[in-house]
């Protein structure tokens, strides 16, 4: 919790993303405890090693890190933490008063047949979406580079 607080108040905004991905491993950390290993590997996989990843470098090739900026919605304070006050007081009551008995009886699949079904009865379209990730990096790599001083002198 701390670093989901942490996320949202902190000034410097590669500090919060730090924290975002503090918040995404923790978040891993607790499906792998309540005994979903795939969600938690997926967890780490797409939001932990992707998604942050893409925010640090957006961060980082549009130079907003040196951005020290006061929140231009401050006079929205009151009303924000109203209404964040009322969904948190939304959410407590709507887990007070649900029956988790039928949680137990739920069916998780074995991490064997996920992995099995994915790599036989999937398996084209699991090669298609690797060298879609394959193209999306090279151009990623392309548009990000740095001129040479050859095409400079152009």
């Amino acid at each position: 919790m701390g670093a989901g607080i942490a996320v949202v108040t902190l000034r410097n905004i590669i500090h919060s993303a730090v924290a975002m991905m503090v918040c995404f491993g923790s978040l891993a950390g607790m499906y792998a405890l309540l005994g979903a290993p795939i969600v938690a590997a997926a967890q780490v996989l797409i939001y932990l090693g992707a998604i942050s990843v893409l925010i640090l470098f957006a961060i980082m090739l549009t130079q907003a890190g040196d951005a020290n900026l006061l929140a231009p919605f401050h006079r929205q304070l009151p009303i924000a933490i109203v209404v964040a006050l009322a969904i948190v007081g939304t959410v407590g009551w709507a887990v007070v008063q649900t029956d988790w008995g039928m949680a137990a009886e739920a069916v998780y699949a074995a991490v064997e047949t996920i992995a099995l079904t994915l790599l036989t009865d999937f398996a084209l379209p699991f090669e298609i979406i690797s060298l879609l990730l394959l193209a999306a990096i090279i151009g990623a790599i392309y548009l990000a580079r740095r001129p040479e001083e050859d095409e400079r002198a152009n």
